[in-house]
Protein backbone atom coordinates (compact mmCIF):
# COMPACT_ATOMS: atom_id res chain seq x y z
CA UNK A 1 0.00 0.00 0.00
CA UNK A 2 2.80 2.37 0.89
CA UNK A 3 4.50 1.81 -2.47
CA UNK A 4 1.24 2.36 -4.38
CA UNK A 5 0.65 5.53 -2.42
CA UNK A 6 4.15 6.77 -3.25
CA UNK A 7 3.65 6.03 -6.96
CA UNK A 8 0.33 7.87 -6.99
CA UNK A 9 1.91 10.90 -5.32
CA UNK A 10 4.82 10.84 -7.79
CA UNK A 11 2.47 10.79 -10.77
CA UNK A 12 0.48 13.70 -9.35
CA UNK A 13 3.68 15.67 -8.74
CA UNK A 14 4.84 15.09 -12.33
CA UNK A 15 1.47 16.24 -13.68
CA UNK A 16 1.67 19.45 -11.61
CA UNK A 17 5.17 20.16 -12.94
CA UNK A 18 4.08 19.58 -16.58
CA UNK A 19 1.08 21.85 -16.08
CA UNK A 20 3.31 24.58 -14.67
CA UNK A 21 5.71 24.29 -17.59
CA UNK A 22 2.84 24.64 -20.09
CA UNK A 23 1.65 27.85 -18.42
CA UNK A 24 5.12 29.36 -18.41
CA UNK A 25 5.73 28.41 -22.05
CA UNK A 26 3.32 31.10 -23.41
CA UNK A 27 5.51 33.31 -25.63
CA UNK A 28 6.27 36.79 -24.34
CA UNK A 29 4.04 39.49 -25.75
CA UNK A 30 1.05 37.19 -26.35
CA UNK A 31 -2.09 37.57 -24.31
CA UNK A 32 -3.65 34.36 -23.13
CA UNK A 33 -7.17 35.81 -23.14
CA UNK A 34 -8.33 37.70 -26.26
CA UNK A 35 -9.89 41.13 -25.52
CA UNK A 36 -13.59 41.56 -26.16
CA UNK A 37 -14.21 43.55 -29.36
CA UNK A 38 -17.26 45.68 -29.90
CA UNK A 39 -18.64 45.62 -33.47
CA UNK A 40 -19.14 49.43 -33.67
CA UNK A 41 -15.89 50.44 -32.04
CA UNK A 42 -14.80 53.99 -33.09
CA UNK A 43 -11.17 55.09 -33.54
CA UNK A 44 -9.65 57.15 -30.76
CA UNK A 45 -9.78 60.94 -31.26
CA UNK A 46 -6.38 62.65 -30.76
CA UNK A 47 -6.18 64.95 -27.77
CA UNK A 48 -4.52 67.72 -29.85
CA UNK A 49 -6.30 69.20 -32.85
CA UNK A 50 -4.10 71.35 -35.12
CA UNK A 51 -5.35 74.92 -35.51
CA UNK A 52 -7.28 75.73 -38.67
CA UNK A 53 -5.20 78.86 -39.30
CA UNK A 54 -1.48 78.24 -39.81
CA UNK A 55 0.95 81.06 -40.58
CA UNK A 56 3.01 78.96 -42.95
CA UNK A 57 1.51 76.15 -45.01
CA UNK A 58 1.61 74.65 -48.45
CA UNK A 59 -1.25 76.83 -49.69
CA UNK A 60 0.40 80.12 -48.74
CA UNK A 61 2.07 82.05 -51.55
CA UNK A 62 5.72 82.29 -50.54
CA UNK A 63 6.23 85.17 -52.96
CA UNK A 64 4.70 87.42 -50.33
CA UNK A 65 6.64 87.52 -47.10
CA UNK A 66 8.05 89.87 -44.53
CA UNK A 67 11.24 89.07 -42.59
CA UNK A 68 10.95 85.40 -43.64
CA UNK A 69 7.39 85.20 -42.34
CA UNK A 70 5.14 84.09 -45.20
CA UNK A 71 1.79 85.79 -45.51
CA UNK A 72 -1.08 83.27 -45.27
CA UNK A 73 -2.67 84.29 -48.56
CA UNK A 74 -4.89 81.20 -48.48
CA UNK A 75 -6.94 83.22 -45.99
CA UNK A 76 -9.43 85.31 -48.01
CA UNK A 77 -9.26 88.30 -45.66
CA UNK A 78 -5.44 88.39 -45.77
CA UNK A 79 -5.40 88.06 -49.55
CA UNK A 80 -7.90 90.92 -49.93
CA UNK A 81 -5.90 93.27 -47.68
CA UNK A 82 -2.67 92.42 -49.52
CA UNK A 83 -4.21 93.05 -52.94
CA UNK A 84 -5.58 96.38 -51.70
CA UNK A 85 -2.09 97.47 -50.55
CA UNK A 86 -0.50 96.34 -53.81
CA UNK A 87 -3.05 98.32 -55.79
CA UNK A 88 -2.51 101.37 -53.59
CA UNK A 89 1.22 101.33 -54.35
CA UNK A 90 1.17 100.47 -58.07
CA UNK A 91 2.27 103.02 -60.64
CA UNK A 92 -1.28 103.90 -61.63
CA UNK A 93 -1.90 105.30 -58.14
CA UNK A 94 1.59 106.56 -57.25
CA UNK A 95 2.51 107.96 -60.65
CA UNK A 96 6.22 108.36 -59.91
CA UNK A 97 9.47 106.40 -59.84
CA UNK A 98 10.82 108.54 -57.01
CA UNK A 99 10.66 105.74 -54.43
CA UNK A 100 12.70 103.41 -56.67
CA UNK A 101 15.37 106.04 -57.24
CA UNK A 102 15.62 106.86 -53.55
CA UNK A 103 15.77 103.19 -52.59
CA UNK A 104 18.60 102.62 -55.08
CA UNK A 105 20.68 105.35 -53.53
CA UNK A 106 19.92 104.84 -49.84
CA UNK A 107 19.52 101.07 -49.42
CA UNK A 108 23.30 100.51 -49.67
CA UNK A 109 23.64 102.65 -46.53
CA UNK A 110 20.78 101.04 -44.62
CA UNK A 111 21.37 97.37 -45.46
CA UNK A 112 24.79 96.87 -43.80
CA UNK A 113 23.58 98.62 -40.63
CA UNK A 114 20.54 96.33 -40.41
CA UNK A 115 22.80 93.33 -40.91
CA UNK A 116 25.24 94.49 -38.24
CA UNK A 117 22.42 94.67 -35.69
CA UNK A 118 20.82 91.38 -36.73
CA UNK A 119 17.68 93.01 -38.13
CA UNK A 120 16.02 91.35 -41.16
CA UNK A 121 16.74 93.10 -44.44
CA UNK A 122 13.02 93.69 -45.11
CA UNK A 123 12.97 96.44 -42.47
CA UNK A 124 14.72 98.68 -45.00
CA UNK A 125 11.26 99.28 -46.48
CA UNK A 126 10.07 100.96 -43.27
CA UNK A 127 11.43 104.42 -44.25
CA UNK A 128 9.68 104.17 -47.62
CA UNK A 129 6.34 103.50 -45.92
CA UNK A 130 6.91 105.89 -43.02
CA UNK A 131 8.29 108.91 -44.83
CA UNK A 132 9.08 108.11 -48.45
CA UNK A 133 12.67 109.07 -47.55
CA UNK A 134 11.45 112.65 -47.15
CA UNK A 135 11.67 115.38 -44.54
CA UNK A 136 8.08 114.87 -43.46
CA UNK A 137 6.91 115.83 -39.98
CA UNK A 138 3.76 114.16 -38.65
CA UNK A 139 1.03 116.01 -36.82
CA UNK A 140 2.22 114.30 -33.62
CA UNK A 141 5.83 115.45 -34.03
CA UNK A 142 7.44 112.37 -35.60
CA UNK A 143 10.20 113.36 -37.99
CA UNK A 144 12.89 111.98 -40.24
CA UNK A 145 13.30 108.92 -42.41
CA UNK A 146 12.29 106.56 -39.62
CA UNK A 147 9.64 108.93 -38.23
CA UNK A 148 10.91 109.01 -34.66
CA UNK A 149 9.03 110.88 -31.96
CA UNK A 150 11.42 113.14 -29.99
CA UNK A 151 11.24 111.04 -26.80
CA UNK A 152 11.83 107.72 -28.56
CA UNK A 153 14.67 109.25 -30.57
CA UNK A 154 16.44 110.38 -27.40
CA UNK A 155 15.86 106.99 -25.74
CA UNK A 156 17.78 105.30 -28.54
CA UNK A 157 20.69 107.75 -28.66
CA UNK A 158 19.66 110.53 -31.02
CA UNK A 159 20.15 114.19 -30.15
CA UNK A 160 16.99 116.25 -30.58
CA UNK A 161 16.83 119.87 -29.49
CA UNK A 162 18.94 123.04 -29.26
CA UNK A 163 19.11 123.29 -33.01
CA UNK A 164 20.19 119.65 -33.45
CA UNK A 165 17.95 116.93 -34.86
CA UNK A 166 19.75 113.67 -35.58
CA UNK A 167 16.49 112.12 -36.75
CA UNK A 168 17.45 113.59 -40.12
CA UNK A 169 20.76 111.71 -40.25
CA UNK A 170 20.45 108.57 -42.37
CA UNK A 171 23.22 106.67 -40.58
CA UNK A 172 22.46 107.74 -37.00
CA UNK A 173 18.70 107.36 -37.30
CA UNK A 174 19.09 103.91 -38.86
CA UNK A 175 21.28 102.80 -35.95
CA UNK A 176 18.66 104.10 -33.52
CA UNK A 177 15.92 102.32 -35.47
CA UNK A 178 17.86 99.04 -35.30
CA UNK A 179 18.16 99.33 -31.53
CA UNK A 180 14.46 100.07 -31.21
CA UNK A 181 13.37 97.23 -33.54
CA UNK A 182 15.63 94.77 -31.74
CA UNK A 183 14.02 95.81 -28.46
CA UNK A 184 10.55 95.28 -29.93
CA UNK A 185 11.49 91.82 -31.20
CA UNK A 186 12.78 90.88 -27.74
CA UNK A 187 9.40 91.84 -26.31
CA UNK A 188 7.08 90.25 -28.90
CA UNK A 189 9.28 87.45 -30.32
CA UNK A 190 7.96 88.13 -33.82
CA UNK A 191 9.30 90.39 -36.55
CA UNK A 192 5.77 90.98 -37.84
CA UNK A 193 4.61 92.14 -34.41
CA UNK A 194 7.80 94.18 -34.03
CA UNK A 195 6.88 96.02 -37.24
CA UNK A 196 3.33 96.56 -35.99
CA UNK A 197 4.65 97.87 -32.67
CA UNK A 198 7.01 100.21 -34.51
CA UNK A 199 3.95 101.80 -36.06
CA UNK A 200 1.53 101.68 -33.12
CA UNK A 201 3.83 101.66 -30.09
CA UNK A 202 4.68 98.66 -27.93
CA UNK A 203 2.30 99.60 -25.10
CA UNK A 204 -0.76 99.82 -27.34
CA UNK A 205 0.11 96.60 -29.16
CA UNK A 206 0.72 94.74 -25.88
CA UNK A 207 -2.69 95.90 -24.62
CA UNK A 208 -4.32 94.70 -27.86
CA UNK A 209 -2.66 91.28 -27.54
CA UNK A 210 -3.81 90.90 -23.93
CA UNK A 211 -7.31 92.14 -24.65
CA UNK A 212 -7.81 89.85 -27.65
CA UNK A 213 -5.79 86.89 -26.33
CA UNK A 214 -4.22 86.77 -29.76
CA UNK A 215 -0.61 87.33 -30.86
CA UNK A 216 -0.91 86.55 -34.57
CA UNK A 217 -0.79 89.86 -36.42
CA UNK A 218 -2.91 88.53 -39.27
CA UNK A 219 -5.71 87.51 -36.90
CA UNK A 220 -5.71 90.61 -34.72
CA UNK A 221 -8.11 93.54 -34.89
CA UNK A 222 -6.05 96.73 -34.88
CA UNK A 223 -6.56 100.34 -35.86
CA UNK A 224 -6.70 100.95 -39.60
CA UNK A 225 -3.15 102.22 -40.02
CA UNK A 226 -1.50 99.45 -37.99
CA UNK A 227 -3.75 96.75 -39.49
CA UNK A 228 -2.49 97.75 -42.96
CA UNK A 229 1.13 98.43 -41.95
CA UNK A 230 2.75 95.05 -42.67
CA UNK A 231 0.75 94.74 -45.89
CA UNK A 232 2.11 98.13 -46.98
CA UNK A 233 5.66 96.98 -46.22
CA UNK A 234 5.14 93.85 -48.32
CA UNK A 235 3.63 95.93 -51.13
CA UNK A 236 6.62 98.29 -51.04
CA UNK A 237 8.95 95.30 -51.16
CA UNK A 238 7.12 94.04 -54.24
CA UNK A 239 7.20 97.29 -56.24
CA UNK A 240 10.88 97.89 -55.46
CA UNK A 241 11.97 94.35 -56.32
CA UNK A 242 9.58 93.82 -59.26
CA UNK A 243 8.70 97.32 -60.55
CA UNK A 244 7.56 96.30 -64.04
CA UNK A 245 5.02 93.86 -62.60
CA UNK A 246 3.25 96.81 -60.98
CA UNK A 247 3.40 99.19 -63.93
CA UNK A 248 6.68 100.96 -63.17
CA UNK A 249 9.30 101.52 -65.82
CA UNK A 250 12.78 100.04 -65.34
CA UNK A 251 14.92 102.32 -63.21
CA UNK A 252 17.26 104.43 -65.33
CA UNK A 253 18.61 107.49 -63.49
CA UNK A 254 18.64 108.37 -59.77
CA UNK A 255 16.46 111.33 -58.89
CA UNK A 256 17.71 114.17 -56.74
CA UNK A 257 17.34 113.46 -53.05
CA UNK A 258 16.95 115.54 -49.94
CA UNK A 259 20.31 116.41 -48.37
CA UNK A 260 20.59 114.29 -45.22
CA UNK A 261 23.59 114.53 -42.93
Amino acid sequence: MTKKHLITCSVMAVMVIISTLNICSVPAGKIAVEPVKTPNEKPLVPLFTPPLFVLKNALADEEYSFANETLPTNDARVKHKLQRSLQKHDFKNVGSNMLQSKATQWFPIIEPILKAYGIPDDFKYVPLVESGFGESVSSKGARGLWQFMPGTARTYGLKVGNGIDERMSMRKSTIAACKYIRSLYSEFNSWTLAAAAYNNGEIKLAHAINRQSEDNYFLMHLNGETAAYVYNLVAMKQIISQPEKYGYKPYLKPAELFAFN
